[in-house]
C-alpha cells in the first residue's frame, strides 16, 4: 500500500507513518517505534497503563473503536453507546482530531496525553498578596465567586491577582479534609465543609429550565389515534449533525410537514420554524406535539403558550414512542441521505418532497394517501379560516 493509505488505514498521520517506516527499514524489520496495540482493542483483556486512567479520559482502545465506528458509518450515538461515553464527548473528540476528513485515533491519543494538565501547586498554597486578599474576603463572608470577580476590578492590570472561584473552593475543601472543618464552615455561608451533589446518584436531571410533561401523562385519545390533530416531531440531521430538517407527522392521517432550518437547529430556530408551520393549521388540528428530549426543544414552553398545543416528551432512548415519526424519517432518508449537507435543500425542494410523500398510498390507511385523509378530515369538520385543502 501507499504510505498515505497505510497511515489512514491504521489511524495515524502520514508523518508518523513515515517515521515508523524509516525506523523499521533502519532496523531491518526488527523494531517499530511506538508499536500499535492489538489490531482489535476489544480482544485484549490484559491490564494496561490505560486501566489506571480516570474514566473521564478516552483510552487508546476507545479511540480505535471510534475510528472503526466512523469507518463503518455508525452514528455518533451508536459509537458513544459502544464505548460507554456521552455522545457529546465523541462529537468533540472527532471534531478536534479529524484531518482532511479522516479521524486519527493514535494522533488524537498522543495529543491528549501531551496536553493533559500536569500536577502543579495551587495559587493559594503559598503566602502571597493573592492568598491574603482571598483570606480577607472570606473573613468578610464574601463567597468565592464574589472574591474572584472582585479581584479583577480591584487589580485591573495585575495578572498575578487572578484566581477562579473553583480554585478557592478546592483550597477550602482540601483544608476541611485536613481537619479544619470548623474554620471552613465559618468561611462559607452555606456552613458545609464538603460539596453537596446537585443530584442523587442515578437520578436524571431535567434537561430544560421549564418542566417537561412526559408522555405518560398524554391522554388516551392521543394514544389510540381516535382524535386527529396530535403530532409527532423530530429532526433528521446531516453530516456531523451540523445541519437539520424538522419533521412533523400527524398521528391519525400520517400527514407530514417539514421545517426548513437553514440557519441552524438551536432551540430558537426550531421554535420559530414550528410556530410558522403550526399556525397555518386550523385550531382543531392543534391538539398536541410529542418530541424526544433533544436540546432543540428547550423552548417548548414558549411553543405551548403561542399555539395552545401541549408538548409531551418521550422517555430517554425510546424512539418507538414516536413510531409514526420514526417511520416517516426513514422514508425521508430516500430524499435526504445520511452524511450529507441538508442546508442545500431549499423550501421549494422541501415542499416537493412533502407533496410526494403525502401523495404516497399507505397500507396503514387502507391504501389511501395522507393528503386524501387530511382532505376528508377538513371537509367533514368544516373548519373556518383555511385557505385551501391539501
Amino acid at each position: 500500500m501507499h504510505l498515505r493509505a497505510a497511515a489512514t488505514r491504521v489511524g495515524i498521520h502520514e508523518t508518523t507513518g513515515s517515521r515508523w517506516y524509516d525506523q523499521w527499514v533502519t532496523s531491518r524489520g526488527l523494531t517499530l517505534a511506538d508499536p500499535p496495540a492489538s489490531t482489535d482493542p476489544r480482544a485484549s483483556a490484559e491490564p494496561t497503563a490505560e486501566a489506571s486512567e480516570p474514566a473521564r479520559y478516552l483510552t487508546l482502545g476507545e479511540r480505535l473503536l471510534i475510528a472503526d465506528g466512523l469507518q463503518n458509518r455508525l452514528t455518533l450515538s451508536a459509537i458513544a453507546g459502544l464505548i460507554g461515553k456521552h455522545k457529546s464527548s465523541v462529537s468533540r473528540e472527532v471534531r478536534a482530531h479529524t484531518v482532511t476528513g479522516v479521524y486519527l485515533p493514535r494522533t488524537a491519543h498522543a495529543h491528549a496525553a501531551a496536553g493533559r494538565a500536569r500536577p502543579k501547586p495551587s495559587k493559594l498554597n503559598e503566602d502571597s498578596p493573592l492568598r491574603q486578599y482571598v483570606q480577607e474576603g472570606l473573613e468578610q463572608h464574601w463567597s468565592p465567586e464574589q472574591i474572584a470577580n472582585r479581584l479583577i476590578q480591584d487589580n485591573p492590570g495585575d495578572e498575578t491577582m487572578r484566581v477562579s472561584h473553583e480554585t478557592i473552593y478546592q483550597a477550602l475543601y482540601l483544608q476541611a479534609r485536613g481537619g479544619l472543618r470548623r474554620e471552613v464552615a465559618q468561611a462559607l455561608r452555606t456552613g458545609r465543609a464538603r460539596r453537596k451533589p446537585h443530584a442523587a446518584p442515578g437520578t436524571r436531571r431535567s434537561r430544560f429550565k421549564d418542566e417537561m410533561v412526559m408522555i405518560a401523562e398524554r391522554p388516551a385519545e392521543v394514544e389510540d389515534r381516535a382524535v386527529p390533530g396530535h403530532w409527532e416531531g423530530d429532526l433528521i440531521t446531516g453530516e456531523l449533525n451540523k445541519s437539520a430538517i424538522g419533521t412533523l407527522v400527524e398521528r391519525t392521517t400520517r400527514y407530514t410537514m417539514l421545517l426548513h432550518l437553514p440557519a441552524g437547529h438551536t432551540a430558537e430556530h426550531v421554535r420559530d420554524a414550528l410556530l410558522a408551520s403550526i399556525t397555518t393549521l386550523p385550531a382543531h388540528l392543534r391538539g398536541s406535539l410529542t418530541w424526544d428530549q433533544g436540546s432543540e426543544m428547550a423552548a417548548h414552553k414558549q411553543i405551548t403558550l403561542a399555539t395552545d398545543m401541549q408538548v409531551y416528551f418521550c422517555d430517554p432512548a425510546s424512539p418507538w414512542q414516536r413510531g409514526s415519526n420514526e417511520n416517516t424519517n426513514g422514508l425521508l432518508r430516500q430524499y435526504f441521505p445520511k452524511g450529507t449537507d441538508l442546508t442545500v435543500h431549499g423550501p421549494e425542494e422541501l415542499e416537493l418532497v412533502v407533496q410526494e410523500l403525502n401523495g404516497r398510498p399507505r397500507k396503514t390507511l387502507g391504501w389511501a394517501t395522507p393528503a386524501e385523509r387530511l382532505r376528508d378530515l377538513l371537509q367533514s369538520e368544516g373548519p373556518t379560516g383555511v385557505a385551501s385543502t391539501p
